[in-house]
C-alpha cells in the first residue's frame, strides 16, 4: 500500500488502538457482565479488579481466567451468558469524551489508524456501524481472525497490510495485554490509565507515555506522533 503525502516530521505512520477501555467507556460494563455470567453458572464471582484484568483477552480466554473454578465443559454456557448480559446493555456505552476529535485530527495529519481488539469481528463491525467512528479506521484485526493478546499477530498483520515497520507503528491501549502485544511485535506503545488496568502495572512494559485522560493522550500525540 502506497503512502499518501505525509508530513516529514511525523514519527509514526500507523497508530493502532485497542477498543474497550481505550476508545469506548465500556470497562465497567464488561466487568459487570463477566461477573454476572460467572454467577449464572454457579462459579465464584470475581472481584471488580479480577474481572477488569481480563478485558482485552479473547472471550473464552478471559472467562477461563476470571472463573477458574468453572469446568471447561461449561465454557460455552459461560460465554453465552456473558453475551446475553452484554447485548442487553451494549447501547449504554459510548465513546470517551474527546476521542472523536482526537481521531479526526490524527486523520487530518494523515496517519493510518487501526483497531487491534479482543472483540470478535461481528462485535467490532456492530460497534463501528452504530458509532460515530464509521469510516474512521483504515484497518482492523479482531481476536477471532488472528490470535488473542498479548500474541503479536494482530499488529504483525496490520504492519504487513500497510507496509509499515515496527518502529513506525504505535500501539495505544489500557491494559498490560496491549502493551505486551506491542513489545512482542517490536512496537512502541502508549498506555492510558482511564481503562481496565491500574497504571502501576504499566511501567515494567516501558510505554513511551501514560495518559491519564483523553485530553492528555490527544496533546501527547499531537506533539510526539
Amino acid at each position: 500500500m502506497q503512502y499518501p503525502d505525509m508530513p516529514t516530521s511525523r514519527r509514526f505512520d500507523l497508530i493502532a488502538f485497542d477498543w474497550d477501555g481505550t476508545l469506548f467507556d465500556s470497562t465497567a460494563l464488561i466487568a459487570r457482565c463477566i461477573q454476572e455470567a460467572v454467577r449464572d453458572v454457579g462459579g465464584a464471582v470475581p472481584s471488580d479488579r479480577d474481572a477488569s484484568y481480563v478485558i482485552g483477552m479473547g472471550l473464552m480466554q478471559a472467562l477461563a481466567h476470571a472463573a477458574p473454578d468453572v469446568p471447561v465443559e461449561r465454557y460455552p454456557e459461560l460465554g453465552a451468558r456473558y453475551r446475553h448480559h452484554y447485548i442487553a446493555h451494549k447501547h449504554d456505552i459510548s465513546l470517551f469524551e474527546g476521542i472523536l476529535e482526537m481521531l479526526t485530527e490524527l486523520k487530518t495529519r494523515q496517519h493510518w489508524l487501526a483497531v487491534a481488539t479482543g472483540k470478535t469481528r461481528q462485535g467490532l463491525d456492530d460497534a463501528l456501524h452504530s458509532s460515530q467512528l464509521k469510516g474512521m479506521f483504515d484497518g482492523s484485526r479482531t481476536v477471532d481472525e488472528t490470535a488473542g493478546k498479548p500474541h503479536p499477530r494482530m499488529l504483525l498483520e496490520l504492519m504487513s497490510e500497510f507496509g509499515v515497520d515496527p518502529g513506525r507503528t504505535l500501539m495505544i491501549g489500557d491494559t498490560t495485554h496491549d502493551l505486551q502485544m506491542a513489545a512482542n511485535a517490536g512496537c512502541p506503545s502508549v498506555a492510558v490509565s482511564y481503562g481496565a488496568h491500574e497504571p502501576e502495572a504499566f511501567h515494567v512494559l516501558q510505554p513511551l507515555y501514560i495518559a491519564h485522560s483523553v485530553r492528555q493522550l490527544h496533546d501527547w500525540l499531537l506533539v510526539n506522533a
